[in-house]
């Protein structure tokens, strides 16, 4: 009651009185600074939440413009007549069904102890993939140059929806052949599943960054349009499809795999055939320079807009 009083009594200069009118300010200013602490976290949380819901929606319209994309793709490259869509499949399975079927036919049954079926199809399904996402690569941004008026498609949608087409086409074709291999007795079911879909990603990224890159380079250069298909089969002995890099000497097996191509079909081998199949590469190297090759692509198809005449 003193305390009180000698507040109340207008005395500022009493110790005690002062003590607590300190004591007081301290109090509310900690309260003021707790509120504000409290006020700023709800906002940060109301921030994060914000952020993720317009990522969501973001990648949710990324999702539907590449599917429309794919769509078109299929209906203006197969149309309606026949088996239309089916021919995404058909053309793939024809292509590696048909070698598969003349390696085994003039070809010894094994190769270095492996079964000659099993070889074709583990190498030539990455082989289709790479040739089939380079080919529609290039000048893709040309025929599809119409479509940029439209804010949504951009050069990288483009792209990524005319190489997830060819690759999934050729990863069912795969699976197709496979299958009726299995089936005739020619093949073997896969002996880890983990290492095989892990060589099959990097080589669907792999595809994608080389797609990037060529589908800007041949819409900045017309050059590039005419050396792409030598350019093709002057590569098949680097992509280490209808070889391992254990078949080779060894002084020339770190050459071999330098390529990317090489060390995803290895991993696919290892897949397949198991310890068997004595397959050299490193997942480490397969990490970066897919990577970066990536980003490479990225930032040529970024900055090719300049370079697209819409016809």
């Amino acid at each position: 009651m003193i305390f009180v009083s000698c507040c109340h009594l207008g005395q500022p200069d009493y110790p005690i009185c002062n003590a607590l009118s300190g004591y007081n300010g301290y109090g509310r200013g900690l309260i003021d600074e707790m509120q504000t602490r409290v006020q700023c976290s709800m906002r940060t949380v109301s921030t994060f939440g914000d952020t993720l819901r317009r990522l969501a929606v973001d990648f949710g319209c990324l999702f539907r413009v590449i599917y429309a994309l794919m769509m078109r793709e299929i209906h203006t490259r197969y149309g309606r007549e026949n088996i239309g869509f089916l021919w995404v499949l058909g053309e793939p399975i024809l292509f590696c069904a048909g070698v598969a079927i003349l390696w085994t036919a003039i070809r010894p049954s094994h190769e270095h102890g492996l079964p000659m079926t099993a070889i074709v199809v583990t190498g030539y399904v990455p082989l289709t993939m790479w040739r089939h996402c380079l080919a529609q690569a290039v000048k893709a941004f040309e025929a599809n140059g119409s479509l940029l008026f439209h804010r949504q498609v951009t050069p990288v949608t483009i792209i990524i929806a005319r190489s997830i087409l060819e690759i999934f086409g050729t990863i069912m074709a795969g699976i197709v052949v496979s299958c009726g291999a299995m089936f005739l007795g020619f093949m073997k079911g896969p002996q880890y599943y983990g290492i095989l879909y892990l060589g099959l990603f990097f080589q669907a990224i792999f595809c994608i960054s080389i797609s990037m890159i060529f589908a800007s380079l041949s819409e900045m250069s017309d050059l590039v349009e005419k050396v792409m298909t030598v350019f093709s089969y002057l590569s098949l002995p680097f992509t280490g499809a209808f070889t391992m890099v254990s078949w080779l000497p060894p002084k020339y097996r770190w050459y071999m795999m330098l390529s990317p191509s090489v060390d995803n079909i290895e991993m696919i081998r290892e897949g397949q055939f198991g310890l068997n199949a004595h397959a050299h590469y490193d997942i480490f190297y397969s990490c970066w320079i897919n990577l970066l090759l990536l980003i490479i692509g990225f930032w040529l198809t970024l900055n090719v807009r300049k370079y697209i005449l819409v016809q």
